[in-house]
């Protein structure tokens, strides 16, 4: 099993505040991590490239794009709303972001590897056609599925996106076109409070109340994404893996441990082996505790892998 791992030093310059919990920290952390424990170095890793403005004008408007290069700032910080601010870097930044995800469609449409994990930041999950939201600026999974679309002719994509808040930005953007389908978990009621109550045929809505753990995660997905995937058989798999979910995060109130991120990776896998030759590419979304988000990502590229889970911690 090849996977690669994409990433770039550039994502450290995006900065929104010391205070911020979508930090450039978190990179740190998951790196430092997966090298301790070995698994960094059994990928094979490259650097992101920039999307190009053809990639990105294919989801968001000629308007949003406008907006944001008027609007990032020579020096200090742009505040596009509470949460979601710009530095000098930041358009670099997701640039990058949303590129890294097109480079890991053609990685593995090419053959070049079996899954790609884009270690990036800002995330995407958030960001619509036509506004900035939520940390995020691009959609990067809706770049790379388009991109997808126009350039490899895939008919049929799978955005699965596990996180503690839903994914309105892709919603948005890929609401009610039948060669996607959407499966997004999250906290209920909770951010964005967009699209939560939509109703779309092709987008699979798994609410989790607060507290929920992994019992009532994997119930929701087995019962609710795994049925529409296997009707569904996508030709290929994008994933956001958002890792707020994860009981300790501050932002959050939903339960999920290392051993969730590890299966739910493993589902997916199965589901891009079943009908997707294998594809798979995930990116980046949430996970803001840096003491956990390291391992929370190391469970996850453990089964983009193929290896087992270890023998000495129990896996449910």
């Amino acid at each position: 099993m090849i996977t690669a791992y994409l990433t770039h030093p550039a994502f450290s310059l995006h900065d929104m505040g010391i205070e911020h919990p979508e930090s450039p920290m978190r990179l740190d952390a998951i790196r430092a991590r997966l090298m301790r424990s070995g698994l960094l170095q059994q990928t094979m890793q490259a650097d992101a490239r920039e999307v190009t403005d053809e990639q990105l004008l294919r989801v968001h408007s000629a308007e949003h794009f406008r907006k944001l290069t008027q609007l990032s700032p020579d020096s200090g910080f742009m505040p596009l709303d509470n949460d979601t601010l710009l530095n000098p870097d930041s358009l670099g930044a997701a640039r990058l972001a949303a590129g890294a995800v097109v480079k890991g469609v053609d990685q593995v449409m090419g053959g070049k590897a079996d899954n790609v994990f884009c270690a990036v930041r800002p995330p995407g999950h958030h960001a619509e056609a036509n506004q900035a939201m939520g940390f995020c600026l691009f959609n990067n999974i809706a770049v790379a599925a388009a991109h997808a679309r126009a350039e490899h002719g895939i008919e049929r994509i799978a955005i699965l996106d596990f996180d503690v808040h839903q994914c309105n930005g892709t919603i948005d953007i890929f609401r009610q076109q039948k060669e996607i389908l959407i499966c997004t978990s999250y906290q209920s009621s909770f951010y964005p409070w967009r699209y939560l109550d939509g109703d779309y045929d092709n987008v699979i809505n798994t609410p989790l109340s607060a507290g929920s753990g992994s019992a009532d995660f994997r119930h929701a997905i087995e019962h609710h994404w795994i049925p529409a995937l296997e009707e569904f058989r996508p030709q290929l798999v994008l994933v956001s893996a958002g890792f707020d979910a994860h009981r300790e995060d501050p932002l959050g109130e939903l339960c999920l441990e290392d051993q969730d991120f590890y299966w739910i990776t493993r589902k997916a896998l199965e589901i891009a082996g079943r009908h997707a030759n294998g594809r798979l590419v995930s990116v980046l979304e949430g996970g803001y505790n840096l003491a956990v988000l390291g391992g929370s990502v190391e469970a996850h590229l453990r089964a983009l892998l193929g290896q087992p889970w270890p023998d000495s911690q129990t896996l449910p």
